[in-house]
């Protein structure tokens, strides 16, 4: 019988297999932990990080959700600022469901294109 970390993780490999980001089409990768969400935009060629958002550094007291939707935002105004429109979503292994579906909405909303 395997963990619930280990079924994650299983998945996100089968998922990784099938996304890959480039220097024109970048991987965006979302990860949660039960304290946060994060956020990257990763040039899988060159192996650099191009973006990255947190909600760590938040003073106020919102639920997840609000936070995530924060982190989105903040995601897609940092890859606009370098030059990036459209990504590929990872969702590294998770369900599109709640704070992942909520950080992928605002990264829509804020202007990158998947």
């Amino acid at each position: 019988m395997t963990t619930k970390l280990e079924r994650r993780i299983k998945i996100k490999y089968r998922v990784r297999n099938k996304v890959f980001g480039t220097a024109e089409c970048p991987r965006f990768t979302v990860f949660r932990s039960n304290r946060g969400v994060y956020a990257q935009i990763v040039d899988d060629l060159s192996g650099r990080t191009l973006a990255s958002a947190s909600s760590l550094g938040f003073k106020e007291k919102s639920t997840k959700i609000e936070q995530a939707g924060k982190v989105g935002e903040i995601i897609a105004k940092k890859a606009q600022e370098t030059g990036v429109t459209s990504v590929v979503f990872d969702r590294n292994g998770y369900l599109y469901h709640g704070r992942i579906k909520c950080v992928a909405d605002a990264a829509r909303k804020g202007g990158l294109k998947f």
